[in-house]
């Protein structure tokens, strides 16, 4: 370790240790930024010795639960896992990660996992190289950070392109976008996907970003669809399609709120999992970690076990009792995530719903709202008995319910935070849930406005 990064990793811990000393955050940025601008290097210096390597987890949904299901089995499995868990997943948070666990310049890890944002893959694959690469799914996400899906999947593909033959990619059957990033790469390639037929719907088609075929343009035939663009799909003009599966949820019982039963099929052998989160995409998430585990030649019993136990991490279906209340924390940020969100919520309803939902419109969350147009908030009308709506952006939320055929008398606006929790906690009755809708930053703020009040603890001690 040369002495320029034994001071970067000096100085990122000074800030990571003074930055929680002096309750200015969780110090899972800042200190990875510093430590960089000593040291650029520094991330692939702390992980190039581990020895079960790195794996890297990406996607617009669901890769912080993935990511977190996996770092459970792994822990489980007796594994010393590095894992940016409080969910700072840009290439300064995984530095943070890195320099929290260690001393000196040595890790005490056997492997790291990250999850990394869609827009920092290609970087953090260059600096890892990582063992494995797990991709959930590219949906339109942050059009002002991000751009179009093709651009985000092009990159991508240009970073994977750079992997060793002995590297692993894990790529999502059933996106287009996604499964079609296997084609001609010199890693080992597998796919997963949901061979359960009965769970097509009648997605919301416009939620689609890949509905196009990759080969000649045309518009692919899906049979069936399960959400938008996710689904067994087929050009009927070229005949490309989508790849068989090496990981497979065989059936699938979804039992509204309370969680789901999965028949999963994997080489030579089948899973079965009672999984304690609801909904279809949470289903698909612990698919992905199963997979990974099984890649990782961690054994099926312990995979089992561990999902069958686990909890979602903080505001991803996270359950909270607020003195006689229940909540149900659930993050949305785009069109199919909130969609889903909803479909999961109205589905699994046994009575009206209590909503609180937070839409801010700041930089993490991407400055451009025109999303809630595309989700499909249809799906709440006649489900409601009563919604507060809150955040920056809280009438733009409250026009869109509105427009979804939500009577305005059960619409309530409130500027202030705590005040709108007070509002919404206390036309919740005692018994019933109230769920909580918040964008990413309104995420944040929500659970420190629970943690005020002493109902959670520090999002980066979860």
């Amino acid at each position: 370790m040369t002495i320029r990064s034994q001071l970067a990793i000096a100085a990122g811990r000074a800030t990571q240790h003074l930055t929680r000393s002096l309750r200015l955050g969780g110090g899972t940025n800042l200190p990875g930024r510093i430590a960089r601008r000593i040291d650029p290097q520094l991330l692939s210096r702390l992980t190039a010795n581990l020895p079960g390597g790195v794996v890297l987890v990406t996607g617009t949904n669901g890769k912080t639960t993935t990511t977190r299901m996996l770092s459970t089995i792994l822990t489980r499995a007796g594994q010393q896992v590095l894992h940016n868990r409080a969910g700072a997943n840009l290439i300064t948070g995984l530095t943070a990660a890195a320099l929290s666990q260690g001393r000196g310049g040595r890790s005490r890890a056997d492997v790291a996992l990250f999850e990394v944002d869609e827009a920092h893959l290609p970087a953090a694959i260059v600096e890892t190289q990582p063992r494995l690469v797990l991709l959930h799914n590219l949906f339109r996400d942050q059009l002002d950070r991000y751009g179009e899906v093709d651009t985000i999947a092009g990159r991508w593909r240009e970073a994977l392109a750079t992997l060793s033959p002995e590297a692993i990619v894990l790529l999502n059957a059933d996106d287009p976008a996604v499964a079609d990033l296997g084609i001609n790469m010199r890693a080992y390639v597998c796919y997963y996907g949901l061979e359960d037929t009965s769970h097509g719907a009648e997605a919301a088609r416009h939620t689609g970003d890949s509905i196009f075929c990759r080969r000649c343009g045309t518009s692919y035939d899906y049979e069936p669809l399960f959400y938008g663009h996710i689904g067994h799909y087929r050009c009927g003009s070229c005949g490309h399609a989508r790849p068989a599966p090496h990981f497979a949820i065989q059936r699938l019982l979804l039992n509204g709120a309370m969680g789901s039963r999965i028949v999963m099929r994997y080489p030579d052998s089948a899973l079965e999992i009672e999984l304690p989160l609801p909904g279809l995409y949470n289903s698909i998430n612990a698919l992905a970690a199963a997979s990974a585990a099984l890649l990782l030649k961690i054994r099926p019993a312990i995979i089992r076990d561990t999902l069958e136990r686990f909890s979602a991490a903080f505001g991803r279906i996270e359950r909270i009792k607020a003195g006689q209340h229940q909540l149900l924390m659930a993050l949305i940020k785009n069109p199919v995530g909130a969609s889903e969100t909803v479909r999961m919520l109205v589905d699994g309803a046994t009575g009206p719903l209590y909503l609180l939902i937070a839409i801010n419109d700041k930089t993490a969350d991407g400055t451009d709202v025109s999303w809630l147009w595309d989700a499909d908030f249809e799906r709440l009308h006649g489900s409601i008995a009563h919604a507060v709506v809150t955040g920056t952006r809280a009438r733009d939320m409250a026009v869109r319910l509105k427009y979804a055929g939500i009577d305005e008398k059960m619409i309530e606006i409130h500027d202030d935070l705590g005040g709108a929790f007070d509002v919404a906690l206390k036309t919740t009755p005692d018994g019933e849930t109230m769920y909580l809708l918040p964008t990413y930053t309104a995420m944040l703020e929500l659970r420190e406005e629970l943690r005020r009040r002493g109902f959670v603890g520090a999002f980066w001690e979860d």
